[in-house]
Formats: structure tokens, sequence, C-alpha cells
């Protein structure tokens, strides 16, 4: 599973355009919200077991209950929740370049997502790495200074700031035909067909199944796991296309419980498969020409098409008005992702040799990861210039 699953920067503030549009969407604030603090839960799952790249494990994959119960909640958050943050940013991105224009556009993404990438992979990251290091007994400051003096960059959940840079970059020149077109607004286009989501469906998982022969699940390049990038592609895109019909407000229901039913008979079959055919070097579903490679990589948009449209809906509905705290936490989720990866560790670490079912412990610490990481989100954001970043 991809280390880092927001994710993603998710402040409003951070997504392209939050700032531009004319009109709050308190639903979407309130899912990029509660996705940031999944993400948190997501990282809290793989410490205590279940299967995943992260910077500390205190349980590793073993084949007991809670290990594979914590390895399925993973692999259902990896198969939609990043994808929801790409179809989210490529939403706002048409109205962010309308706004700024091409160049502030650029320095724009520069800054809110080249600034904190930079961060991370100088700092937060090294720091994490140290601090995890604590529990194999390694001193904290010589494994620290000793990653600054190989000049390690370390990405980790920030690999999606990485990512959203690349695609907003090369969504410029779609970005400029698109602006120069005399085509009339096409706010009255009619919601994608079922069986559009359904070919759509299909081709991504034809995509992954391809691109996971070269990269399989596991393997990355300066932190981007190219065997999950179909699904990326795919939303940036979707999201993009659906800014001027504002599709993501427009989604019928029927659509959404629809695919919500197909999520909820495809979700069993991932673990069924592994039972059929159990893991190992000829049956791996991280990649190559296996059985249980295909039903991955098509399970995953079966299941992500289904809890995302439902999502959105549901938010859409719910939300449409923020309290107070809501609203901090829309405003926070930004630096909560990128502060996590050491508050998580730190407290995994805290009570590491205390005695306690994994489960326990994934819910504790998941609970006071988020709590511990509202609070300092809160702290940094009073510093001086510092929310033209975050």
């Amino acid at each position: 599973m991809q280390m880092g699953v927001g994710a993603q920067p998710v402040d409003v503030r951070s997504q392209p355009a939050a700032e531009a549009r004319p009109d709050r969407n308190s639903g979407l604030d309130a899912l990029r919200a509660v996705m940031t603090l999944l993400v948190l839960f997501h990282h809290t799952a793989i410490t205590y077991g279940a299967s995943g790249g992260w910077f500390y494990h205190e349980v590793t994959p073993n084949g007991s209950l809670s290990s594979h119960l914590l390895t399925m909640f993973v692999a259902t958050n990896q198969a939609y929740f990043m994808g929801l943050f790409f179809l989210l940013a490529g939403y706002f991105t048409p109205a962010a370049f309308r706004t700024k224009g091409s160049w502030a556009y650029l320095r724009d993404r520069l800054l809110r997502l080249g600034v904190p990438l930079l961060l991370f992979g100088l700092v937060i990251g090294p720091l994490t790495v140290a601090l995890a290091g604590l529990a194999s007994g390694h001193a904290f400051w010589p494994t620290l200074l000793a990653l600054w003096q190989r000049g390690r960059f370390i990405e980790g959940p920030l690999w999606f700031a990485e990512a959203l840079l690349i695609f907003g970059v090369a969504a410029v020149p779609w970005l400029l035909l698109s602006q120069r077109s005399t085509a009339p607004q096409a706010t009255a286009a009619r919601f994608p067909s079922n069986t559009t989501l359904a070919i759509l469906a299909v081709l991504t998982g034809a995509a992954a199944f391809v691109l996971r022969l070269w990269w399989p699940v596991g393997t990355s390049w300066h932190g981007l796991q190219f065997g999950y990038f179909a699904s990326y592609v795919v939303l940036f895109a979707a999201g993009c296309l659906a800014a001027r019909p504002r599709w993501l407000k427009r989604i019928p229901r029927r659509t959404a419980r629809i695919w919500f039913g197909i999520a909820l008979v495809s979700l069993p079959l991932l673990p069924l498969s592994a039972g059929v055919w159990p893991p190992g070097p000829t049956n791996s579903s991280d990649g190559g020409w296996t059985v249980p490679a295909a039903i991955y990589a098509f399970w995953e948009p079966l299941v992500a098409w289904g809890l995302i449209l439902l999502l959105l809906v549901v938010f859409q509905r719910r939300y449409q008005h923020l309290v107070p705290r809501w609203q901090q936490l829309a405003a926070r989720a930004y630096t909560i992702y990128i502060i996590h990866p050491p508050v998580l560790v730190g407290l995994a670490l805290a009570w590491r040799n205390m005695t306690a079912p994994p489960l326990l412990k994934f819910a504790v610490t998941g609970i006071a990861t988020c709590v511990a990481c509202f609070l300092l989100a809160g702290l940094i954001l009073r510093i001086p210039r510092i929310q033209k970043i975050l």
C-alpha cells in the first residue's frame, strides 16, 4: 500500500483555486477534513499490523484476525481516498487557472505544494525516520545527522504534493486551450451515464494491471508508486472535466446508490480471492500475470466509484453549513496532513511497551494522533504569513 495515502494536502486553501471559487462548498470542505483524519487512521493501521509502507511498524502483518481486518481497512482506503483527493483537486483547477492566469497559477502551485514538499523531504521526513529508529535501538541525533549528511530526501505522505504539482503543470496546455475555446458553458451537460462510468472503471482497472507489470504495488520512484496512478490520473482528469458543468454538485442520487451497491458487492471479492489463490510468489496481487493481480486491479475502481459518489452526495447534502469546529478542522487539514507522521510515530512509541490488543492500540493511538495534530496545527497556523502556504 502507498505511504501517505493523502492525504493529501487537503486544506481547502491547498487545493487549486479553493480561494478562487465564488461559492464555498461546505460539503466538500467537510469531506476533505474527514478524509484527512482517515489518512491518520490509515497509517495507524499499518503501524499495528496492516500491510503497507510506513515509518514505524510495531506489529508486522502476521496472519492474525486483527492483521487481516486492518489490512482490509487499508486496502479499502487505498482504493478510493487518494483518488477522491485527486478528483477534488482537478475539480478546482480550472477555476484557479482562469482566476490567476498561467504564471500566477504555477507560482501558487510551487508555493503551496513545492514548499511543503521540500520542508517534509528535508526536515520532517528525516526527523520521523530518526524517531522511528528509537524502536530499534538507534540513537536519534546521530541517525538524523547521518540522514542529513547523506542528503536523504524523504517524500513520505508528501508524495501527493509531488504528484499534484506534476499534474497541475501537465494540465496547463489543456487549460490554455479550454480557456481560449469559444464553446458555450456546458453547465447543463448531463452527468455521465452508468455505462460511461462502467467503461471508465474497466479501462482504469486494465491500465492499473498493465502498469503493475512494470511497477508492482510497493515499488516507487521518488516516492511515487506508479502502480496506483491509473485511477489518480483518471480521477484528476475527471475532476477537471467536471468543473464547468459542476457535476460534483449534480450527482444523481440513483447513480450514487447503484454504484455504492456495486462497491458493496465488490468488497468481499478481494479477501475471497486471497482464500482461493493464497498469496505467494506465483499468486501475488501486487502485480504480474496473476489472477490475484487482475482481481485487485479491477476491484479498486469498482469500489472507488461507489464510495466516492456516495460520499460526495452524502457530505454535500449533510454539510451545507459548517459550525465553527468543522471550519477549524477544514482550515487545519493541510497542516494536519503534513505534520502527522512524527506525531503518530511519537505517540505509538510512547506506549509500545504496554501490552494491549492491536485493535485497541489502533483506536487509541489513532484518536490521540488526530487530537494532537489538530491542536498542534492550530498553533502552527498562528505563525505570521504561514497561512499563505498552509
